[in-house]
């Protein structure tokens, strides 16, 4: 028998505020058109004044520790995958231990911007199945609005806030592809890439939160390109082909990069989980988001085979099979 980290509950969190695709063009040169037929995109969600990154956690949490039927109190790990933390420091994940009444445990941040969510959710596998912990709460949140230059059109109509968690629980299991929890994960980065996506600030060189920058033709090649290697070298770690998958839950940056994915994966898109119309790229937050999605209507089945893939700024990249 071994351990395997197993998904107990999901849960998320968008914002009140809806900024439509026709709200965007009266501030800025574009359509909804222009915006739906280059990225699929019709509407993101904008944190209101005051709503901090740590409060769409804490939401994202509540409710997947409420799926899981457990509370704070048994929860003695949190990961928390931003960019966009409250503070420089301390961490996020602190922030939200502490609205969540915990006194006991650890918890961190990973910044690993749009791959955030699979870095930590690898982190927080490794140190259940070596015994590290047991409970687990793995979150994406994102206020990337604050992030962005609202007079660019090429990145503003891009980006949303939310919050996306998990839950997990380590579990004795016989150490097969057909054990329930995350089976293998992958994990990428290369800095060489550096100025295709990036942020021009931070407090240790302009001592200022900057604005997001990004070349966007480049950076969907390397997608495309990157997430299909990444999930079939994922996909094999653990035994497995593309034949296999009932699921791919994708970081949600571009209906076009999903439908490129899939197709070098030999996959219909029908098999993949889209919600990026809905609440656009909210970098860490969007794979939780979209898993949340679709457990919660129903279209994830116990027994199903999941791939969760993303890359991001950095550039880093990664992807997860997760027997459901």
């Amino acid at each position: 028998m071994i351990r395997r980290s197993v998904i107990l509950g999901t849960g998320s969190y968008l914002p009140d505020r809806i900024l439509t695709n026709a709200d965007l063009a009266a501030s800025v040169d574009t359509t909804d058109e222009w915006i739906v037929e280059r990225t699929g995109i019709r509407q993101r969600h904008i944190a209101a004044d005051g709503e901090l990154t740590s409060d769409l956690g804490v939401a994202a949490a509540r409710r997947a520790l409420a799926a899981a039927r457990l509370t704070a109190d048994d929860v003695d790990l949190i990961v928390v995958a931003t960019a966009t933390p409250d503070q420089t420091f301390p961490s996020c994940a602190t922030v939200i231990q502490h609205k969540l009444g915990m006194v006991r445990g650890v918890a961190f941040d990973v910044a690993a911007v749009c791959s955030g969510f699979l870095y930590a959710l690898s982190v927080a596998d490794a140190m259940l199945v070596t015994g590290a912990a047991n409970t687990a709460l793995v979150i994406g949140a994102e206020t990337f609005s604050r992030l962005l230059d609202w007079s660019d059109r090429g990145t503003c109509v891009l980006f949303g806030d939310g919050a996306g968690a998990v839950v997990l629980r380590a579990e004795n299991a016989p150490g097969t592809s057909a054990d329930r929890g995350i089976l293998a994960s992958k994990l990428h980065s290369d800095g060489r890439y550096n100025d295709l996506l990036y942020v021009d600030g931070g407090p240790g060189s302009t001592g200022t939160v900057g604005k997001l920058r990004m070349k966007g033709r480049e950076v969907f090649r390397h997608a495309v390109t990157n997430l299909a290697s990444v999930m079939t070298e994922t996909l094999a770690a653990a035994g497995l082909a593309a034949t296999d998958v009932a699921w791919v839950v994708p970081h949600q940056a571009n209906l076009r990069i999903l439908e490129g994915t899939a197709k070098k994966l030999g996959l219909p898109i029908e098999r993949v989980i889209v919600t990026v119309d809905g609440h656009a790229n909210t970098s860490a937050a969007s794979v939780p988001l979209a898993l949340d999605a679709a457990v919660r209507d129903g279209r994830i089945k116990r027994g199903d085979l999941l791939i969760l893939e993303a890359m991001g700024g950095g550039f880093t990249w990664g992807a997860a099979a997760v027997r459901w």
